[in-house]
């Protein structure tokens, strides 16, 4: 199992050089992009498609290459493989064969996304990919709410604004970090509350390029009433990328407080007047 850079080819230890460059065959998810990495590298190994849509059949090929006595090299596409990538069943095929394997450790996009976020580190969990659609995506989220751990997501960076707002509405007033691009020429880690950062992107539009989110695990007393301070520090957050509007409905599902409240105060800390009955 070897690990492989998430962006910078700077990255990669000496030893997956060393062991890459000895192995009979390199599974990869996609050939094209690990080639780049060999051909950087020097590295002349084979290289083997193994993803999620030729596993099954690919398996039994890799587990009998090992059994002759071969060397198989599992790389992802970018970091640690089987971190969201269908390595584990040839790595429990291999197990459950008698075969040895060794872990080639070196980067990972969660855990540096970790790392940068001034979030508590020493309880996380690694959650993935939410699903995509919005209703499925919050009940997913339901479902990871009382976690008492900082919590490790992947995003499409298409999907980020309704994800963040959706984070928001359901984990309520959390401190967060976007992470994007890490290790890359645009890399970026933004700070903040989720509702603060879905109102950034909502206004800013979605990014380009690889993300990950970080969320810090729930307060104790989470469900205690928010402060008109507290209230003003997300609206003025809010604001500063999205209308009073906006701003009003993402402050209000990540609080909890009514939407006709919230609204009124952005209306005053923007300076405009409420509308009569």
């Amino acid at each position: 199992m070897v690990a492989t850079p998430i962006g910078n080819l700077g990255d990669i230890t000496g030893r997956a050089v060393a062991i890459l460059k000895a192995a009979d065959v390199v599974a990869c998810e996609d050939t094209r992009k690990t080639r780049a990495l060999l051909v950087a590298h020097g590295i002349t190994a084979r290289t083997l498609a193994y993803h999620e849509h030729n596993a099954d059949k690919a398996r039994p090929g890799l587990i009998a290459r090992l059994a002759r006595g071969e060397a198989v090299a599992l790389v992802s596409d970018a970091g640690t493989p089987l971190v969201s990538d269908p390595g584990y069943k040839l790595v429990r095929a291999a197990i459950e064969a008698g075969l040895r394997v060794i872990p080639v450790p070196g980067p990972s996009a969660a855990l540096a996304a970790l790392v940068v976020s001034g979030l508590p580190s020493d309880r996380f969990m690694f959650i993935g990919f939410l699903p995509a659609r919005g209703a499925a995506r919050r009940r997913a989220l339901d479902q990871i709410k009382e976690i008492a751990a900082t919590l490790i997501l992947y995003e499409s960076a298409r999907r980020l604004p309704s994800a963040l707002a959706d984070m928001a509405r359901v984990l309520g007033p959390r401190e967060a970090a976007v992470a994007r691009e890490l290790t890359k020429l645009h890399e970026e880690v933004r700070h903040g509350t989720l509702a603060a950062l879905a109102a950034h992107y909502h206004g800013a539009g979605a990014p380009k390029g690889e993300v990950a989110v970080v969320i810090a695990p729930p307060a104790p007393g989470a469900g205690a009433a928010i402060t008109e301070a507290d209230l003003d520090a997300r609206l003025k957050a809010a604001l500063e990328t999205g209308t009073v509007r906006d701003a009003a409905a993402l402050v209000s599902a990540a609080t909890g407080v009514a939407r006709k409240r919230v609204y009124a105060r952005a209306l005053a800390l923007a300076g405009r007047r409420s509308p009569g009955p």
